[in-house]
């Protein structure tokens, strides 16, 4: 298990902590999300930008859930990165 997984699971114990981290877990998600289309696409995020007629900062903001993207820029990003945007509403219960 790598130090930040470690980390996190022994923070996860912490009521504060598990309490903002659990508020954030979308933007996390969709961070991991834009990371792996990424690492897929076997681009580094200078080569993606270009891709996409962007930076990489913006890039890097995208990775870091640091950006809240318009589905525009996901669209962009799934053409770039040869796969293609779901979008979807679960309910509460479901995964």
């Amino acid at each position: 298990m790598s130090r930040v997984r470690s980390l996190h699971k022994k923070w996860m114990k912490d009521g504060n902590y598990s309490k903002a981290y659990k508020a954030l877990e979308g933007e996390f998600e969709l961070a991991r999300a834009v990371l792996e289309a990424r690492s897929q696409a076997g681009v580094t995020q200078q080569q993606l930008a270009k891709r996409m007629s962007t930076t990489q900062s913006v890039i890097a903001r995208l990775e870091s859930g640091r950006s809240c993207p318009s589905t525009q820029t996901l669209e962009r990003l799934a053409v770039a990165t040869g796969t293609q945007l779901r979008i979807s509403f679960e309910s509460e219960g479901a995964g």
